[in-house]
């Protein structure tokens, strides 16, 4: 009979998968209007970056192919996303996006993980340093929902902090940390512990605000606001 944290990453991957293709209406309004308009690259660049690394983590450490799967999958979904992005956007971003892709996506996983191979000769040093290199980036990214947070209690609106999203998010930390309690791997639990931390507070903003009467926006956190609703993807160490 297979372990319970099994059934558990099951349900993981599940709600990751859900979480991963959530941005898929984005990219269908980017390809009926062949340009990327305002929408930024980097939140997707930067989960295809934790994506590939989680994916070499789940290889190289036993018992985590659950890990390296659901990862695999969102590789393969974020590359979609990222070539999308660098087919319809203006010419003026297409070169900065390029280095950004090439440096993030190709040089500093290959980097990434060739120095934890040419470092270390043991598999589980070797796990263990791409299981740090991968917490430390998913806690990183949480710089996103925290900004987030913040415009929700400035504007005193939830429109850029959609429920759903928020919810699942919330679920996809308390899964897998818990699927990480189970396998007693602290490089899956520190990042989606914090994640379930910040899921719960954002559920409370949520539901504190969902009635309030918004505040008036500047121009300025207008665009700060759309920014962080296209990167509410990357705002979740996916899966991890």
């Amino acid at each position: 009979m297979a372990e319970p944290s099994f059934y558990i990453g099951v349900i993981g991957n599940v709600i990751s998968v859900l979480v991963f293709l959530s941005p898929v209406e984005t990219f269908w309004k980017i390809v009926k209007r062949k340009s990327t308009e305002e929408y930024k690259s980097l939140p997707y660049i930067c989960t295809l970056l934790g994506s590939s690394l989680w994916t070499y983590y789940g290889i190289v450490t036993p018992g985590e192919y659950l890990v390296s799967t659901v990862n695999g999958f969102g590789s393969l979904v974020e590359i979609i996303y990222v070539s999308l992005f660098l087919f319809y956007a203006p010419r003026h971003l297409k070169l900065n996006t390029i280095v950004v892709v090439a440096l993030l996506n190709v040089f500093f996983p290959i980097a990434a993980i060739a120095a934890t191979r040419s470092a270390f000769k043991d598999e589980k040093m070797r796990s263990q340093s791409m299981g740090f290199i991968c917490a430390g980036l998913n806690i990183i990214m949480y710089g996103s929902p925290l900004s987030a947070m913040k415009t929700v209690v400035t504007t005193k609106s939830v429109k850029y902090m959609p429920f759903w999203l928020s919810f699942f998010l919330f679920l996809n930390g308390a899964i897998w940390a818990v699927y990480a309690s189970l396998q007693h791997d602290v490089f899956l639990l520190v990042p989606n512990g914090v994640g379930f931390v910040f899921g719960t507070i954002q559920l409370i903003l949520y539901g504190i605000y969902r009635n309030a009467k918004p505040a008036g926006l500047s121009n300025g956190s207008s665009e700060i606001a759309e920014d962080e609703e296209e990167g509410l993807t990357s705002r979740a160490p996916l899966l991890s």
